[in-house]
């Protein structure tokens, strides 16, 4: 069975920083382009950030650029997405997405290419 599970998520106040980790299981291949989604209440799943298969390239969302950062550490099959100056809006539930990397530098956007996907972590952020 090959599974994507998310880890990292909680209640943080405005200003505050997480960590999420979206960690593969072992039989996942570490060349795949990895996605980091959220979808809020009542809304659609969002893009958020994306890295290519050996970390070279990589893409935010507008809402995040200069806050977020997305990286990975392929022997540990396990990819990051480091939140910080988080705002009341980042409040979703945040899920990871992979698929095959088409070469060095693929990423992909949109979360209908993806073909595997885990079961999200819920952030928080409120006074």
């Amino acid at each position: 069975q090959v599974q994507l599970v998310e880890s990292g998520g909680g209640l943080v106040q405005p200003g505050g920083s997480l960590r999420l980790s979206c960690v593969a299981s072992e039989r996942t291949s570490s060349n795949v382009v990895v996605g980091w989604f959220r979808q809020a209440p009542g809304k659609e799943r969002e893009f958020v950030a994306t890295i290519s298969r050996s970390a070279y390239n990589t893409r935010y969302t507008d809402s995040v650029k200069g806050r977020f950062t997305i990286s990975k550490d392929n022997a540990k099959k396990t990819v990051y997405l480091q939140m910080n100056n988080l705002k009341p809006e980042d409040t979703a539930v945040y899920y990871c997405g992979a698929r095959l990397g088409l070469s060095e530098f693929d990423v992909a956007t949109e979360p209908q290419s993806y073909e595997l996907w885990g079961q999200g972590t819920q952030v928080t952020v409120s006074s």
